[in-house]
């Protein structure tokens, strides 16, 4: 069995924690940041058994800032 790591990218919305995995765009969320964590990972394993990803080099994750006019 392969292991990878990931990213995930979280945010809030309402009481719920909404995570997603970028590179293979799988979605779970929580009521934690913790159990939100957790379902992505689960979601994103049952999505790999199903459409393996081939092995390539990591992606580059980097920021950057966007100007936009306050309401």
């Amino acid at each position: 069995m392969a292991v990878r790591t990931f990213s995930a990218v979280l945010h809030q919305e309402d009481d719920l924690w909404v995570a997603e995995c970028p590179e293979v765009g799988t979605f779970s969320q929580g009521t934690t940041i913790e159990e939100a964590l957790a379902n992505l990972k689960e979601a994103t394993e049952l999505y790999l058994e199903e459409f393996p990803i081939p092995e390539t080099k990591a992606p580059l994750l980097t920021t950057f800032e966007a100007s936009y006019a306050e309401a």
